[in-house]
């Protein structure tokens, strides 16, 4: 039987998710990439909460491409700091990272999170 993408996708993602977890002193970003839009969010795992999230649709923004995906790095990156956040873990979501997934992780590390 043949595995789809998804499938793929999924098991990555849960070997990802068994090696890192967010804490309250370094959270986690999970990255989600959809056919129209790419949303961010940078999580405490311990206490289960969404401590910042951008989304393309929050930066007004109607194409999903690599410029776009930069922007909402540098923009989440800006939350974070506002939060009081320096340090967090990338998790990528099982996503391979080139594209728009590193497009994010740069912007976000340009706009000041240390990863």
């Amino acid at each position: 039987m043949a595995v789809t993408k998804l499938q793929r996708r999924k098991r990555i993602k849960l070997g990802i998710r068994r090696k890192i977890s967010g804490t309250s002193t370094r959270p986690r970003v999970s990255v989600f990439r959809s056919n129209k839009a790419i949303y961010a969010q940078v999580i405490d795992d311990i206490k289960g909460v969404t401590l910042a999230a951008v989304s393309s649709y929050e930066l007004g923004k109607e194409k999903n491409n690599v410029e776009v995906s930069k922007e909402v790095g540098q923009k989440l990156a800006e939350k974070a700091k506002a939060a009081g956040i320096e340090s967090v873990i990338f998790d990528r979501n099982g996503y391979p990272y080139h594209g728009k997934v590193k497009a994010l992780a740069e912007g976000a590390r340009e706009g000041g999170l240390k990863f």
